[in-house]
């Protein structure tokens, strides 16, 4: 089969497909500096919407400075 023969399936018209879509309609988040990242399916479990993954990593971010601020100063 070569290039001039392979044909999109009828089913796979992007035509029909993104006949519902809105041009540009993430752009204002992209431009704000949204950061756009895909958990795996059993962490999404457990949070539910971005409310809930910014709580748990600002949770993070405290005890790594708390760990921090506990740890010995070492002097040569």
């Amino acid at each position: 089969m070569n290039e001039m023969n392979d044909r999109l399936r009828s089913g796979y018209d992007l035509r029909v497909l993104l006949n519902d879509g809105v041009r540009g309609q993430y752009v204002a988040c992209f431009r704000a500096g949204a950061n756009l990242i895909l958990l795996d399916p059993d962490v999404a479990r457990d949070f539910p919407d971005e409310t809930a993954v910014n709580e748990a990593l600002r949770l993070v971010i405290q005890l790594g400075e708390i760990q921090r601020r506990q740890e010995p100063i070492v002097t040569a």
